[in-house]
């Protein structure tokens, strides 16, 4: 079966977002740590926590992400968004135990003229301050679309980051279709391919979670703007290749597309049907 969610409000807690999934067909989902735009978070509420844990382990749910807020930027060129973003992440690892062995995915960032190798080192230098050996999260590094001065699509850069952590076990890779296809790698006309290059230049064994979504915007325009499924320039049979690749049969897929609660359960059902 297709593991797949899409991203829920954590408003009222971790069981509501598992009904909510439950109720679309989806046997994962995706939330943010807190407001996406950032801010602090509520109390986490352990019995809630729990309750969830136990629902997720009866009902067959998979690995559930958590997305960090978009505000955060751990390679910006104010000493104070860094700092921030540093904070922010170390208390968002440290919720994260409440529900262990899950995942937690950020953008790297934008190095805002700095230039790509320093935006790398700042990111990298955060990261080693924030991931403990202790910790059962792993960290995921989204795949970028390149806008900007946007850290991360090139699967390069990716692997840079990964090289200069020491505790480079705690990462993985969130591959986004929407990012990969505007950064250029062409995931509908040469997935195979693609996927060879991240097999070569990260390895496929740090391929941990599918952001899974359509995009507006026509092949490497650089830019980030997701779609419905099967209404955007990827299209549903460059879906229908992805969901069935054996390279990635088992991954969570993730949903961020336009859309409401019932949306996301029509795309979840179409999605499943093309399994083969």
């Amino acid at each position: 079966m297709l593991n797949i969610g899409c991203h829920l409000s954590n408003s009222k807690g971790y069981m509501n977002m598992c009904r909510e999934a439950a109720s679309i067909g989806a046997n994962t989902f995706q939330f943010f740590t807190r407001n996406p735009r950032g801010g602090a978070a509520k109390d986490i509420d352990p019995a809630d926590a729990a309750e969830a844990r136990q629902f997720m382990a009866d009902n067959g749910f998979v690995k559930i992400l958590a997305h960090a807020p978009y505000t955060l930027n751990p390679c910006a060129a104010r000493p104070e968004v860094r700092e921030f973003t540093e904070n922010t992440m170390a208390d968002d690892l440290r919720r994260m135990e409440f529900t262990p062995g899950n995942m937690y995915n950020f953008h790297p960032g934008s190095h805002v003229e700095q230039g790509i190798d320093a935006g790398i080192e700042l990111i990298t230098g955060m990261l080693n301050r924030i991931l403990r050996p202790e910790q059962s999260t792993t960290v995921l590094l989204e795949t970028m679309s390149g806008k900007g001065s946007e850290v991360g699509s090139r699967f390069e850069e990716l692997r840079r980051i990964i090289d200069g952590c020491e505790l480079s076990d705690k990462l993985g890779v969130c591959l986004d279709t929407c990012h990969v296809f505007d950064g250029g790698y062409d995931i509908v006309g040469d997935l195979d391919g693609v996927l060879a290059e991240f097999d070569r230049v990260i390895g496929l064994e740090r391929l941990r979670a599918i952001h899974i979504n359509d995009t507006k915007n026509p092949f490497g325009s650089h830019k980030d703007r997701h779609e419905k499924i099967g209404e955007g320039y990827i299209g549903v049979d460059a879906f229908c290749r992805i969901v069935n690749h054996p390279a990635l049969k088992g991954l969570p897929f993730f949903l961020e597309t336009p859309n409401e609660l019932d949306g996301y359960g029509r795309e979840i059902a179409l999605l499943r049907s093309l399994c083969k």
